[in-house]
């Protein structure tokens, strides 16, 4: 079968491609970027590629009109704090008005659950837009999920970064909040289940995990598989505002997520009962299991996909391809080479670079670094790296993006998502046994010029001490 990928690049699409293919269905990914998407890692042969921007409505003639069903996995919750149910409502209207146009049978969404009087702005968004796709000519199964539970998952990785770094927390009363978490291989299972079961056409699903805990329970069943001994406090006099900012500093979300988060915890999530995993033949996997699952993946080094796979950045969403052409006029540059005696060592090390392996010199100035833009909203150095060997093009990396990765050509390049007054670039190349280390600083300006001043002698100290460590010297 012909199926429509939508949110091929983010955390569930990911995971659920390799799925689609093994069961030998023809896939049709969308992509704002194809320098994005690498498709050497998949059977190309059942595997078609579009550049689709749902808010474009020119870039929906390139959705083919023969397909059976159609994923819509696409929101918006990260991008921004004002205007994410703007862009969910349009993405979906457009989705719609384009895929009436194809022969496709039947459109799957994964949702949110909503079952509560008092929605928050997220959910009240989610719902909005399963009431447009609704509307179409088509059979719509709409899957509403509680927090997803998985290695790289938004919701597991704050979860852990607030139980590995913090002994003892005094935390906002929305972890007294109950909620109904579900494991990410139930998700997927129950994304391919539906698939063309006419069972399921016209109906919304609830789908959640067997335990209802608050977010309190959920950190201490955490702590119980990592062998930590925690303790929280809950207090009434955290605000929303003051809630955002702790999860903010405290964990790698950033900002605008951490708001969106917030208003979302407020909310009981819980699911109201169906046949749907009878009917399917799913077993449940308990909220520890999950965790403990997931830590498996980690540890073997397979974390497929993370939530910032997501574009975070207003430059980044005009699409990676925009950045590849380092630009050569207008611009500072800090260019260093140094002779190597193996390639292959040193491209080894240069694939390895931040996350747990840090920058190889002077990590606490990156650190110092890092903190300065948590503090001024930016993304910091918390985000780390979806693993610790393999970097693709579009992939996180501490507070870079990466842009281009190519072993073959020996060259990564890396665009600054932190917060700068202006642009820059990190470029890593190898070519005639010799280790080219490029940075690259457009200044926005007269403070870009001040700043990239006042940071020369950090650049000099830490760009020497990086390349002679990189190089083996």
């Amino acid at each position: 079968m012909k199926i429509l990928l939508t949110g091929t690049t983010g955390y569930i699409g990911r995971r659920l491609l390799p799925i689609l293919l093994n069961e030998g269905h023809h896939v049709i990914c969308c992509v704002r970027d194809k320098n994005r998407f690498d498709i050497s890692k998949y059977d190309s042969s059942k595997l078609d590629v579009i550049e689709v921007d749902f808010l474009k409505k020119d870039t929906l003639k390139n959705i083919p009109e023969q397909i059976d069903a159609a994923y819509y996995l696409i929101h918006s919750m990260s991008t921004s704090t004002r205007d994410f149910e703007f862009l969910e409502r349009q993405s979906a209207e457009n989705f719609k008005e384009a895929i009436q146009k194809t022969s496709v049978k039947q459109v799957i969404y994964l949702s949110g659950i909503i079952n509560n009087k008092e929605l928050s702005r997220h959910l009240t968004s989610r719902k909005a837009v399963e009431d447009i796709l609704k509307t179409g000519s088509y059979h719509l199964t709409t899957l509403r999920a509680g927090i997803i539970v998985g290695s790289g998952s938004a919701s597991f990785e704050i979860i852990r970064d607030l139980v590995e770094k913090l002994p003892v927390m005094v935390a906002p009363r929305w972890l007294n909040t109950k909620s109904q978490p579900i494991a990410i291989q139930n998700v997927l299972e129950f994304l391919t289940g539906v698939l063309l079961n006419e069972k399921t056409y016209d109906n919304s699903f609830d789908i959640g995990g067997p335990d209802i805990l608050t977010y309190k329970q959920m950190l201490l069943k955490f702590a119980g598989v990592r062998k930590l001994r925690r303790s929280i406090f809950v207090v009434p006099v955290m605000t929303p505002k003051l809630s955002s900012y702790w999860l903010y500093f405290i964990t790698s979300t950033s900002y605008k997520l951490a708001v969106n988060l917030v208003d979302s915890m407020k909310v009981e999530i819980i699911c109201e009962k169906n046949s749907l995993p009878e009917m399917l033949g799913i077993e449940l996997i308990s909220y520890e299991d999950a965790v403990k699952s997931a830590f498996d993946m980690i540890e073997q080094q397979e974390v497929i996909s993370s939530w910032t796979d997501a574009l975070s950045s207003d430059t980044l969403s005009k699409g990676i391809s925009n950045l590849i052409n380092v630009p050569v006029y207008g611009c500072f540059k800090d260019r260093r080479n140094r002779d190597i005696s193996d390639e292959e060592e040193v491209i080894g090390r240069i694939w390895s670079i931040g996350g747990d392996t840090g920058w190889y010199y002077a990590n606490w100035l990156w650190g110092i670094r890092g903190f300065l833009d948590k503090i001024t909203g930016g993304v910091g150095l918390r985000r780390g790296r979806r693993s610790r060997t393999e970097i693709s093009a579009g992939d996180a990396l501490d507070f870079w993006r990466v842009i281009y990765a190519d072993k073959a050509e020996k060259r990564l390049l890396l665009f600054a998502e932190m917060k700068l007054p202006g642009e820059a670039w990190l470029e890593f190349r190898i070519k005639d046994n010799t280790l080219h280390q490029t940075a690259t600083f457009r200044p926005r300006g007269l403070w870009g010029r001040i700043y990239w001043y006042s940071v020369l002698p950090f650049h000099g100290l830490i760009f020497r001490g990086m390349i002679k460590r990189l190089a083996g010297k």
